[in-house]
């Protein structure tokens, strides 16, 4: 339809969508069987999560025309929540001694020894975010889907956070098209098998060529210093 339109067209990434991982898989390295998805096959599997599917894939849809404003508009209540109560849990502190920390240690289970927020509280396992929301002005009012969000987001935060840097760093170049008529046999030191490859498989961008089986990462930067020197 965008093609029609004369528009880009789109395929969701490896770090978007499980499908986005089905078709660059079958694209860049084929199949002999029928495929299964399974979530294995996702290295990013720990952002494609069925609770962040819309945060991930709404505001795309909205770039494509296919999500109308009643749907924009409650997308961006509950992201606005979210962030509202990510901020309000890092601005509530406790502190130890006080009629607050016997609370929270009634929550927790544990002596609170320190100075601590709620959203420092709500990373630890034994605490739950429905709990800490009794110690928020207003907090009984939060939208259960915002504060399962908000609760999945602290708990594995630091592994979102290594994990999302990874992806940053892959997508530096992962989207970076190659030309179709791209004569691989002419790009200096790249091996005649590796020519070979890239010439049968037509990958579009450098990430799917890099995936492709036998494909090394010396024969990745040759195509990439090849492409700079061309677009210069």
């Amino acid at each position: 339809a965008r093609l029609v339109l004369g528009l880009e067209s789109w395929c969701p990434g490896r770090d978007e969508a499980y499908i986005g991982v089905m078709i660059d898989d079958l694209i860049t390295r084929g199949t002999q069987e029928p495929y299964r998805m399974f979530t294995s096959r996702a290295e990013y599997r720990l952002l494609l999560r069925e609770d962040n599917a819309d945060l991930r894939l709404t505001e795309k849809g909205r770039e494509l025309g296919l999500v109308d404003d009643e749907r924009w508009q409650a997308f961006e209540t509950k992201r606005a929540a979210i962030s509202g109560l990510q901020d309000d849990l890092k601005k509530q502190w406790v502190r130890a001694d006080t009629e607050e920390s016997r609370q929270v240690e009634e929550v927790w289970g544990k002596p609170l020894l320190k100075e601590a927020s709620l959203m420092e509280l709500l990373r630890r396992p034994e605490v739950d975010i429905q709990r800490l929301l009794s110690f928020l002005e207003g907090g009984e009012a939060i939208a259960e889907q915002v504060g399962e969000q908000v609760e999945i987001q602290a708990k594995y935060a630091g592994y979102i956070v290594r994990q999302q840097t990874e992806i940053d760093k892959a997508l530096r170049y992962d989207h970076l098209r190659l030309p179709d008529a791209l004569d691989y046999t002419g790009v200096p030191g790249l091996s005649n098998e590796v020519s070979q490859k890239l010439k049968a498989q037509r990958p579009e961008t450098l990430g799917q060529a890099s995936r492709i089986p036998g494909m090394t990462p010396a024969a990745i930067s040759l195509l990439l210093v090849y492409l700079k020197k061309k677009s210069a």
